[in-house]
């Protein structure tokens, strides 16, 4: 079992395969780029990485990007971790523009679970806030994995998201067996320059719409999301609260960027690079990896800063990390 010095257990890594996406979010990269020119880590390499990673007792793994359906890989990636010693879950987050196209083959490959990016129902606004008229995929692809895959909707809410659009992608939840989630924005990358709303708000007015909201104490995944139940709904509703109500205190997890680095923490500059290790020497790898991997989980702050958005030192974009 691994454990960081403050006696949080690590068992959980969020992977990106690419900084690569089709979407020009306000919040992610409005203008696109900077992307990585091909020297990205392989499939074998994003594995063997992983399975160190299980050597020590990780043993939660979620694909991330940019947009990792743009890697013709994708679901390779995924059957081989499934295949891995040690590996007890895979999950995907994605924009979910390719998702349908791709399902049988992630099902196929034992993808566990999905999370879907979806900030809006309007196609208007869908269009305004990514800069692609893609909304009809996305629907379609909820609906295509909505029961045969466990499936979120995660939302980013910021200063210009209204009470409407917050209630219609609850809605979803209410006529689907999917739970939507909203996620505080964070002041990384693009999203610093926009303004925080707090969870608390956000339940307020799902409370005005659908009534009183029952708290939920079991989880529904590896992460931090609180979740309420709305009387009459297939779904639950999730509130990821990162910047109002810290939960670092019970963080377990490392992230792995597209350009082979470990990150201990989303919100500091801090990396730890694998590649000259991944391309080098034969001997020894297996064992180097797992040292950097510790070192990674050593160096997890006891908490981030987000609340204080000038102490922030990551200036990368979330595509670039691993959204």
């Amino acid at each position: 079992m691994l454990k960081d010095r403050f006696g949080r257990t690590i068992n959980y890594m969020r992977v990106s395969i690419t900084d690569r996406c089709p979407l020009r979010c306000r919040y992610c990269m409005p203008e696109g780029g900077p992307h990585d020119p091909g020297q990205g880590l392989s499939c074998g390499e994003i594995v063997r990485v992983c399975a160190a990673a299980a050597q020590l007792g990780i043993d939660r793994f979620r694909i991330t990007g940019g947009e990792p359906l743009i890697r013709k890989d994708c679901a390779q990636i995924i059957a081989q971790l499934n295949s891995t010693p040690g590996v007890r879950e895979v999950l995907l987050t994605t924009n979910g523009i390719l998702l349908s196209e791709n399902l049988e083959s992630l099902l196929r490959a034992g993808l566990d679970g999905v999370n879907i990016s979806l900030d809006t129902l309007d196609r208007g606004e869908y269009l305004a806030l990514t800069g692609a008229d893609a909304l009809d995929r996305v629907l379609a692809s909820i609906d295509r994995c909505a029961g045969r895959l466990k499936v979120k909707i995660n939302c980013v809410v910021s200063e210009r998201t209204g009470a409407d659009t917050v209630t219609a992608l609850a809605g979803l939840a209410r006529e689907m067996p999917v739970d939507v989630r909203y996620i505080e924005m964070m002041p990384i990358g693009a999203g610093k320059a926009f303004k925080t709303v707090p969870n608390s708000e956000i339940l307020r007015m799902l409370e005005e719409k659908y009534g009183p909201m029952a708290k939920e104490g079991e989880p529904h995944g590896n992460g931090p999301a609180v979740y309420r139940k709305p009387a009459g709904f297939s779904g639950s509703i999730g509130f990821v609260s990162a910047v109002h109500e810290k939960f670092c205190d019970r963080c377990n997890r490392l992230r792995l960027t597209a350009a082979g680095d470990l990150k201990p923490c989303l919100c500091y500059a801090d990396r730890i690079p694998l590649l000259e290790i991944l391309r080098g020497e034969e001997a020894g790898m297996d064992e180097r990896l797992r040292e950097k991997i510790r070192e990674a989980a050593e160096q997890k702050p006891r908490a981030h800063c987000f609340e204080d958005p000038g102490a922030v030192t990551e200036e990368l974009r979330m595509a670039q990390i691993g959204g």
